[in-house]
């Protein structure tokens, strides 16, 4: 499966944030599906619209992630 990747620094992990302030790693798919990284774990009730880069200071919307660098 191939993943987007930050538009900044190319990686292609990302973090989701909740209410609670807990997060999960995710990963986006080139169909702008948000997966988690760790399958176990549950994206309900996290914020989809808005990802934070784990490789840099890059925030923001999926639709923004690019295909390569």
């Amino acid at each position: 499966m191939r993943f987007l990747v930050c538009p900044q620094c190319g990686i292609i992990r990302f973090m989701v944030k909740n209410d609670r302030g807990e997060s999960v790693v995710v990963q986006v798919t080139r169909d702008f599906e948000i997966i988690p990284v760790n399958q176990d774990e549950s994206l309900d009730g996290f914020n989809l619209d808005y990802l934070f880069c784990l490789g840099c200071s890059w925030k923001g919307s999926k639709k923004k992630l690019v295909r390569f660098l």
